[in-house]
């Protein structure tokens, strides 16, 4: 079966690249409808959080990410509208893992293509893997696409 609605998941770091462009060509090549999640995880915002004894304003931060979320996106669509045919964006606020199996449920996703830092050991111990939980509880087919730069640290090799 040919995914007609495909889910690209991206923090819109580099290391989300590589996938962002498989998730293009794929939806590009099958006329399918590419939709353009983007997770903030909830864990990071530490609320409540005191810099130099005073509280963030929660809803100030909250804004400045909206903003950086809405240019990135529209950085993304305007490099891709030309050749995806149909494309949506969301974002939502939460643990990324759920929050994606969840969307991906709820918008009936054929495939989730999303990035992988490729970590191991201590690190992946430390900071988890969304790709990891992700594939363990999707509703559909996941595309993990690991970063040439992990690729290439993590086998000693220079880049």
């Amino acid at each position: 079966m040919l995914p007609k609605k495909i889910l690209l998941c991206t923090d819109f770091s580099a290391n989300s690249l590589r996938a962002r462009n498989l998730a293009m060509e794929f939806a590009s090549n099958l006329n399918a409808k590419l939709l353009i999640l983007h997770v903030v995880n909830s864990s990071r915002l530490g609320y409540p959080a005191f810099e130099v004894g005073v509280p963030f304003d929660l809803q100030a931060v909250l804004k400045a990410i909206e903003d950086s979320v809405k240019k990135n996106f529209q950085e993304i669509e305007n490099e891709c509208s030309s050749s995806v045919p149909e494309m949506e964006f969301a974002s939502r606020i939460g643990v990324p893992a759920n929050e994606i199996v969840t969307f991906a449920g709820e918008q009936k996703v054929d495939l989730i293509v999303m990035g992988t830092h490729g970590w191991t050991g201590f690190k992946h111990l430390i900071l988890g893997s969304t790709a990891e939980n992700v594939v363990r509880s999707a509703p559909c087919p996941v595309l993990t696409v690991r970063s040439p730069e992990e690729k290439s640290a993590q086998s000693g090799e220079s880049t």
